[in-house]
């Protein structure tokens, strides 16, 4: 089967009629056909290639619901049968190169190629396979297609079984088909760590079920894990010159995030996940520190030691499952222009406010709330500017002494010094959001999506903003979304 490549800028629509209420029997297989491709480029091109197919073992998802109800990703993947012109299939999806896109090395013309996946329920009869992006309007056009025969000889259809990996199943509710099934698999986890991992397993599985929707909806989800052996337990951390031998090539400073941890290596990923039926996989790093990453559609990374690390997880499964956007605006990222101005993202809880009539949280504002939402943002801004201020004088403080030679005890001072006075100013911060009267109020907050002007999140705080130990929750709008994915992914719609 050969590859095509397909240069961004040279492809047209195709004219497809989509269709709903698809028979699962008479166009698929109860498998699953997983399609591995390489993306490479920059800012401005990108090109596809097909690696590899693989016939693997069931499919997990609910097989009423083939075609895709929700309007999130940067790409969509859709099938359509070649013998009656069908649309029958479709995902959408978020990928890390969508992101790198948006970053200043691809904006410099650096290319960069990234191993990806698109799993599928395995059509009976040859198909197309198109793969949309979105455009800087949110709209989709084609970038790749490809015509299938499923029944090629060339698909690989080895055993998923991996004689060094061991299977946990943590909660088992009902079929895979009606069910959301999650696979956390663990990373940087010694030989001879399988304790550790269970006891990790069990931890976070509880803090998953602690939380609305979660909580309520407990019965709709199958938890697996999958603990598989890496030369060294930990992750690789750039920044510290540190470097670790791990099964999945996990790391942080990605896109040159400090705290940015994503597993870089997809074919093992999808490898050691393909031993079980899921939906959604979950990486988790063996590692005492802060940090983690959610791409949706994709990878939901946390490492498992830091205080934070409950929300660290519970955020980017947020990003993951649900499509969920960041609602902060006041840290540092890597990423330039990822919302377009004047442009409503697909985030389910971030809006541009373009017409505030109709704001696609509004059934669910709070009486007497008004849009746009006055909740005291300049004193925010001003607590955060602060931070930034004195964060940047102990750095600036600190090389000074450290090249003047100044006795430890000094440095030591002057920086336990500098570290009261940032967490004051940080327990402020924390203080004025998780005090707010408009405390849980639903409107149109500014400030989120790392922009502090033009883009609007429903709620003064959330997960999806800055973790309030007092009050964990997602709040309604968030909830919505994420019931939304569960309904898409079983069979019964949630209350």
């Amino acid at each position: 089967m050969k590859p095509l490549f397909i240069f961004l800028l040279g492809c047209c629509p195709l004219l497809l009629p989509a269709q709903t209420g698809i028979d699962f029997n008479t166009f698929f297989y109860d498998q699953t056909l997983r399609i591995d491709y390489y993306h490479t480029g920059n800012a401005t091109e990108e090109f596809l290639s097909l690696d590899r197919l693989y016939s693997q073992g069931i499919w997990a998802g609910y097989r009423g619901n083939l075609i895709q109800n929700y309007d999130m990703g940067k790409y969509s993947a859709k099938v359509y049968d070649l013998a009656s012109n069908t649309l029958i299939f479709s995902t959408g999806y978020s990928t890390t190169f969508s992101e790198y896109q948006t970053t200043g090395p691809a904006l410099s013309g650096v290319r960069r190629t990234y191993h990806e996946t698109v799993l599928i329920p395995r059509p009976k009869n040859k198909f197309l396979f198109v793969i949309e992006k979105r455009d800087a309007y949110n709209l989709l056009s084609p970038v790749y297609q490809q015509v299938i025969d499923p029944n090629d000889y060339h698909i690989i259809a080895e055993a998923q079984k991996r004689s060094p990996d061991e299977i946990t199943v943590v909660e088992k509710n009902g079929d895979p088909h009606t069910s959301v099934d999650l696979v956390i698999i663990g990373e940087g986890y010694a030989e001879g760590e399988q304790k550790t991992f269970k006891k990790d397993l069990e931890y976070f599985t509880g803090v998953f079920f602690s939380i609305e929707p979660y909580t309520s909806q407990r019965k709709k989800f199958n938890i697996t894990g999958i603990y598989t052996p890496s030369g060294e337990n930990g992750t690789d951390e750039p920044r510290q010159g540190r470097f670790r031998n791990t099964v999945l090539g996990s790391s942080f400073n990605t896109f040159d995030s400090d705290r940015y941890l994503l597993a870089d290596d997809n074919k093992t990923l999808r490898d050691i996940a393909a031993q079980v039926p899921y939906d959604a996989v979950l990486v988790m790093v063996n590692l005492d520190r802060y940090g983690g990453g959610g791409i949706f559609n994709w990878q939901t990374v946390f490492a498992t030691g830091s205080p934070q690390r409950d929300y660290v997880f519970l955020h980017e499964f947020g990003h993951a499952f649900a499509g969920l956007g960041d609602e902060y605006y006041t840290s540092s990222v890597s990423y330039e222009n990822f919302y377009p101005a004047g442009i409503e993202p697909t985030d389910p809880n971030v809006t541009a406010l373009l017409d505030p009539q109709n704001l696609k949280w509004k059934d669910l504002v709070s009486p007497g709330i008004t849009i746009p939402t006055d909740w005291g943002k300049p004193i925010f801004d001003s607590l955060n500017h602060a931070l930034s201020l004195l964060t940047k004088e102990k750095t600036d403080a600190l090389q000074v002494l450290k090249k003047s030679d100044a006795f430890s005890g000094a440095i030591s001072g002057i920086e336990n010094n500098f570290d009261n006075r940032i967490l004051s100013l940080r327990a402020q911060i924390d203080s004025f959001l998780f005090n707010h009267p408009l405390k849980g109020k639903i409107g149109a907050f500014e400030g989120a999506g790392y922009q502090s002007e033009g883009l609007y999140r429903p709620t003064v705080n959330s997960m999806m903003h800055r973790f309030d130990p007092g009050r964990r929750s997602f709040e309604a709008v968030n909830e919505r979304a994420i019931r939304k994915m569960i309904d898409f992914y079983t069979e019964e719609k949630t209350k």
